[in-house]
């Protein structure tokens, strides 16, 4: 797929560093409660940690326990999802609709009244305060 913002993966390891490159292009998760994010809950706006895309506003942040950032809801239009059947599971895959950076996933077991649960790599994120 084509995205408005495309590097080579030189570039893009360059920009990024090996960690955050690891989880945003390689689609590699972060270690359960050891992300930045995973507990933050200032006022603001959750931004794509490869092109600066804002992804998730703090109103959609809520403590979910599973030790990731956890959204209910995405700025509309800014996610793409996929279909991801790795690891023997079935899952939806979120990537940021500008870059295609790897975010995380999205689950349907929220417990706020969307339902949803978009589980985030704090890596694959920056945050710019209100």
């Amino acid at each position: 797929m084509k995205y408005e913002v495309e590097k080579s993966d030189t570039e893009w390891k360059t920009q990024l560093g090996d960690e955050r490159y690891q989880i945003l292009r390689e689609k590699g998760t972060e270690y359960p409660n050891t992300g930045e994010y995973n507990l933050h809950f200032d006022k603001g706006t959750y931004v794509c940690g490869g092109c600066g895309e804002p992804l998730f506003e703090s109103t959609s942040k809520f403590k979910s326990e599973c030790g990731w950032p956890s959204f209910d809801d995405a700025i509309q239009g800014k996610i793409e999802y996929k279909k991801d059947i790795s690891f023997g599971m079935q899952r939806t895959e979120i990537l940021c609709a500008k870059c295609g950076g790897h975010l995380g996933h999205v689950f349907d077991d929220g417990p706020t009244k969307t339902g949803t649960r978009y589980c985030v790599n704090s890596l694959s994120i920056d945050f710019n305060k209100e």
